[in-house]
């Protein structure tokens, strides 16, 4: 049996194939078409288990079946698959583009919402059924032909667009490598990155060593690398990934193909209709509509107050750095291919110690027993090994369980390949979803980009990859530890966009906690944990230049919604003007003229991020509040007690209520109040 319309198994990736893409499209768009027809029947009761339950039926197997190809789509990309999840992109985009329109169904369920019945129905199910209302007008429910058809034709362009967006950053990440023959060359990279870029050389079949735009091996290039032109020429192929100015070994009309400026010029004209077509001013204002801020002007003004409140800090993190260069590496002018390696040299100086130093201590299983006993401490849980049919050796399997029932699973796939998109994060396989006494629980994709073991030796992270892990975790508990039952709001699903990184950034701050990262460290070689010492001095170091990291990212978030709310595509100012303007007003490191960033931004281009990225910074005031209730319950009279105390809290008001009322209630109902900014400027050294 084709393995996409079992339900309700986990994914048989162990029995798929792409060819079974298109039969499965076919047999599951016909059955959620023949229950729409039922929902929308005039003669169907009008009541939640007739109306609402057997779509929801039909559309999850789709939404299921789809999200396993997409998933593998990410992570297994292959010229079958991708030709499949192509050619089946357009039919699922117009399927939940009818459904979104389907004025019948926006009637039936004004109807419901208007009926004595919705009173009596949980608050749960009135949020979805709200949900559902405000989805159908921002879907074009109520848009009359011929502006009907054009949305719909939006709807599936914007979805082609973004696929070939996110196609060619992969295509074009993997079109570069850089031969090197000599190991002089190589000089300060670190053994375990050599290591990778000869075996990559030995794959390829070539002598010597093969450097790649994985994000593991940039890093270890531009941190590391002793010699300035090949941190130069690595700068310039990843800046100009997906570009025109591409430097991949390729010709003029590959280079084209895989130019992502005329892709974006695409997108942006498609938001800025759609948000035409629903009576909006622009896009931003449809995408903020389901979010926390209320406004693209709200937004702008908070980037721009942190922006004012980080200068400072950043222009002394850029003058100390610069002196360095100058009197300690010989470095009179620091160009953007230097700032990474000095800083680096700069941390390891003032500070006493190196990544790499520090990458020693952090073996992978270890951390994740560190990771996983912190689960179970703060939220009465356990994570147990379990099995599943996996999409590729590296990939493990786990089960939560508390008091011994399953709670959750999830899936771990955390190694660069040159056939999976760069970048980490957490996507849901299967959410929570309680029928009668059947109890649906949850299950997710947890993955990640680091550099894959040497043979014999477990993969070692660096202390910012130990934070990465915490982070996609964090979002797999706000998923997994829901204890909502309706679908559509359980787990991270009906969260607000700009909420939805406070359980992630939250649970980064325990990485900073020396006892927990006491007991998820161990020397590679010695087996000794972490020295007290040198922990001190990661701490010390923790606000290393968090000026410049602060504006970097007020200026992405900046960019991102003034391209949505003031950018008006085809006029005489391009994407890369705006990104200059956006530049000169906020940054203090202007990158060199030849950065062609914004066409590889993912995030908003090929992502869910689109006038969404200042979500980053907007959750990081509310998880940074959220984590100093932790601190103040820790200095307490049985200050662990408090912390465990405090950590069920946080569980019961944040975690398991997921999208069943706005963020802010859940916010307010964990700390007692409004978050306040305090708590972020503190943590990140800037008062």
């Amino acid at each position: 049996m084709n393995p996409l319309l079992v339900f309700p198994d986990l994914p048989r990736f162990d029995a798929f194939s792409p060819d079974q893409v298109a039969p499965a499209l076919d047999e599951l768009i016909a059955r959620a078409r023949a229950a729409l027809a039922i929902a929308t029947d005039p003669d169907t009761p009008l009541e939640w288990e007739t109306l609402v339950t057997p779509l929801e039926d039909a559309t999850e197997q789709l939404g299921r079946a789809w999200g396993t190809v997409s998933h593998l789509n990410a992570v297994a990309d292959s010229p079958e698959l991708r030709a499949a999840y192509n050619a089946g992109l357009p039919r699922v985009v117009q399927f939940w583009t009818e459904i979104s329109q389907d004025q019948r169904l926006f009637a039936r369920y004004q109807a419901l919402h208007d009926s004595p019945a919705f009173m009596a129905l949980s608050a749960d199910r009135r949020r979805v059924v709200e949900h559902a209302l405000r989805d159908f007008r921002l879907g074009g429910a109520e848009l009359v032909s011929p502006a009907r058809e054009r949305f719909a034709a939006i709807q599936e362009r914007l979805a082609e667009r973004s696929q070939r967006f996110s196609e060619n950053v992969l295509d074009a990440t993997n079109a570069f490598v850089l031969p090197v023959a000599d190991d002089a060359e190589l000089e300060g990279i670190p053994d375990d990155a050599r290591e990778a870029a000869r075996a990559e050389a030995e794959r390829r079949g070539v002598p010597g060593y093969l450097l790649t735009l994985q994000q593991p091996a940039v890093m270890a290039v531009m941190q590391y690398a002793g010699q300035r032109d090949l941190r130069e020429r690595v700068y310039r192929a990843n800046a100009t990934r997906a570009s025109g100015d591409a430097l991949a070994p390729a010709g003029q009309e590959e280079r084209a193909a895989l130019d992502n400026a005329p892709v974006m010029d695409e997108i942006l004209a498609l938001r800025a209709e759609e948000a035409a077509l629903l009576g909006y001013p622009n896009y931003a204002e449809v995408s903020l509509v389901p979010k926390m801020a209320d406004s693209a002007a709200e937004v702008v003004t908070f980037l721009r107050d942190l922006a004012r409140r980080a200068r400072p800090f950043a222009e002394r993190d850029l003058a100390e750095l610069q002196r360095f260069a100058a009197d300690e590496l010989g470095i009179a002018e620091l160009c953007a291919w230097d700032i990474a390696f000095a800083s680096e040299k700069m941390r390891e100086s003032r500070y006493a110690f190196s990544g790499q130093e520090v990458r020693r201590y952090f073996q992978l299983p270890r951390v994740l027993d560190g990771l996983f006993g912190l689960v179970e401490r703060l939220f009465g849980v356990r994570v147990l090994p379990d099995q599943a049919a996996v999409w590729h050796p590296d990939v493990s399997f786990y089960r939560i369980e508390r008091d011994g029932a399953l709670v959750g699973q999830f899936y771990l796939d955390l190694y660069s390949r040159g056939d999976k998109r760069p970048g980490a994060w957490m996507d849901d396989a299967r959410s929570r979803r309680r029928r009668g006494a059947e109890l649906q629980t949850p299950v997710a994709y947890l993955t990640c980009n680091f550099q894959s073991p040497a043979p014999g030796r477990p993969a070692l992270l660096t202390h910012d990859e130990v934070t990465t892990l915490f982070h996609e975790f964090g979002h797999g508990l706000h998923h997994m530890l829901t204890l909502v039952d309706e679908l559509a709001v359980s787990g991270i699903s009906g969260v607000e966009w700009d909420a939805v990184e406070l359980p992630s950034q939250f649970l980064e701050n325990f990485c900073w906690e020396w006892q927990i990262v006491r007991e998820m460290s161990a020397h590679v070689e010695t087996g000794e944990q972490l020295p007290r010492a040198l922990f001190e001095r990661m701490l010390a170091a923790k606000n290393f230049q968090s000026g410049l990291q602060t504006l970097r990212q007020v200026e992405f978030a900046l960019f991102d919604m003034l391209l949505h709310s003031q950018f008006t595509p085809g006029a005489a100012t391009s994407v890369q003007q705006l990104l200059d303007e956006v530049r000169r007003e906020v940054a203090v490191i202007v990158p060199p003229a030849f950065n062609r960033f914004q066409n590889s931004f993912s995030h908003v281009f090929g992502g869910g991020y689109a006038a969404g990225y200042y979500s980053y910074k907007w959750a990081e005031v509310l998880s940074a509040d959220a984590y100093a209730a932790f601190e103040e319950a820790g200095e307490q009279d049985e200050g662990e007690r408090r912390v465990a105390e405090t950590g069920q809290l946080f569980m019961r008001e944040i975690l398991s209520v997921g999208g069943s009322r706005p963020a802010i209630d859940s916010f307010r109902a964990f700390r007692g109040r409004d978050p306040d900014i305090a708590a972020l400027l503190r943590h990140n050294g800037m008062v």
